[in-house]
Formats: C-alpha cells, sequence, structure tokens
C-alpha cells in the first residue's frame, strides 16, 4: 500500500528593495584579513509552512515590511563581528574602537553594528538574518508552523551565503 502524497507550501520573496548596504571585512583561517570595503547586499527569502484558513503560507504584504526593517538596522553600518576570538570592539561614549591584531579603526558609535556572529561573512549575515526573522515571526504569529526557512544574502551579483532553518 503506497503512502498518499505529501504536499507542503512554499512562498520565496526576492525583490529589489530588500537591500541594504554596508562596510565589513572578512577575517581568514590563517589570521589575515581583508580591507575594509562594503558591498550593496540583496536578501532573499523562502518560507515553508502550511496554507492558513484563508489559503496562504503568509501574507506577501504583512511579511515584507518584516524583512525590509530588519535590513534597515544593517544598512549604512560599519559590520563588527561580536564573537570572534581577537576582534574587538569597545564603545567610548560617542566612538567605537574597533581593533584586530595591528589594525585599529575609531568609529561613531552610531555607525557601527556589533552582530553576534564570528565573522560577517554572507553566510553569517544571513544566519543573523534568518535567526531575527524567525523571532519576529513567532512574535507576529505565534501559531505559525515553520517547516523550513532560508535566507540568503548576496554580497555581489551571483555570490551568496545561505542559511536554512529546518524545524
Amino acid at each position: 500500500m503506497s503512502s498518499p502524497p505529501r504536499e507542503s507550501w512554499s512562498i520565496q520573496i526576492e525583490k529589489d528593495y530588500l537591500k541594504f548596504s554596508a562596510a565589513h571585512f572578512l577575517i581568514f583561517p590563517d589570521g589575515t584579513a581583508e580591507r575594509l570595503h562594503g558591498h550593496n547586499y540583496k536578501v532573499y527569502v523562502g518560507l515553508h509552512t502550511d496554507l492558513d484558513a484563508h489559503g496562504l503560507v503568509v501574507n506577501f504584504k504583512e511579511i515584507k515590511p518584516i524583512v525590509r526593517a530588519l535590513c534597515d538596522e544593517l544598512d549604512e553600518h560599519f559590520l563588527v563581528p561580536g564573537q570572534h576570538p581577537e576582534l574587538r570592539a569597545l564603545r567610548q561614549g560617542e566612538a567605537c574602537e574597533i581593533r584586530y591584531r595591528e589594525r585599529r579603526y575609531l568609529v561613531p558609535a552610531g555607525e557601527v553594528v556589533v552582530l553576534p556572529i564570528g565573522n560577517t561573512s554572507a553566510e553569517n549575515l544571513a544566519a543573523w538574518f534568518g535567526r531575527n526573522l524567525r523571532e519576529r515571526l513567532r512574535g507576529r504569529w505565534p501559531s505559525l508552523q515553520v517547516r523550513e526557512l532560508s535566507i540568503a544574502v548576496e554580497e555581489t551579483p551571483g555570490q551568496r551565503g545561505i542559511w536554512t532553518l529546518r524545524e
């Protein structure tokens, strides 16, 4: 006896305005690091859930502003990995001093976002984005049964880091 086919539903969001521009530098396993530079990042979202009573996964009109708000939190900032073992970001009044080995940056504190990640790779930015989006989805729709949430953060066209959560 064969089992009945299993159906699933999802939405994918890819909009030109779901983007952010930010500065960062990547730290490599050998301890070398890129020069400080920036990207115009683009964010992609895939969400798999059951359909609600209205035949929707989630209303596009309601989820897009949540994604946009997360983009806005990172937009036009210097992104710093707060969990790197050698990098330090110390707030000193109106300034933030960022130290990595012989490097020292002194930046206005309001222009720095210290993220709970070990490196500012596209993959880690996707993870930060996905974890925060998942929490906001829980707050907005507590009964939403997420089957899978996938976030891609593209740093240049055709080059993206992807994070996926399967619940």
